[in-house]
């Protein structure tokens, strides 16, 4: 069971899921989901998933989410195989998981603004980030260096 976006039905698994969504879509592209924060969650801006979540979960219609896993469907080939080919966001897969902005402004259908753009880029840097720390926890807090 999960949740349908109050604003564009769009199916989350869950209210974490559905905040994430409503405000980055705000963030990204104004619209609708923008609108609708503002007249029902005057705060948005200022709280995070934890917080978002349970708020925007009382207006929306709980759904059913069909949950896929790959080991649980057909082999439509790509991710290491062959015949997947509505591209991907990213280039390279898990072994080199650079952004390909180009094929995620494609997704939406609109060209990427500067903000959107400095917004992708600080989510980079910030995944960046958090891969470096997890990695050093895994390592036992060794660096490259050493």
């Amino acid at each position: 069971m999960g949740y349908a976006c109050p604003v564009c039905d769009t199916p989350q698994r869950d209210a974490e899921h559905l905040a994430n969504h409503v405000a980055f879509t705000a963030m990204l592209h104004g619209d609708e989901h923008e609108t609708w924060l503002d007249d029902h969650v005057p705060e948005w801006s200022s709280t995070n998933a934890d917080e978002l979540g349970p708020v925007v979960a009382e207006y929306a219609e709980e759904t059913e989410y069909e949950e896929v896993f790959e080991d649980t469907v057909h082999d439509h080939g790509g991710h290491g195989r062959t015949g997947h080919d509505h591209g991907s966001p990213f280039e390279g897969g898990a072994e080199n998981p650079g952004f390909n902005a180009s094929a995620a402004a494609g997704m939406g259908g609109e060209t990427l603004d500067d903000e959107a753009r400095a917004v992708l880029q600080e989510a980079r840097e910030m995944t960046e980030r958090m891969r470096e720390e997890r990695a050093a926890d895994e390592d036992g807090g060794r660096t490259d260096d050493e």
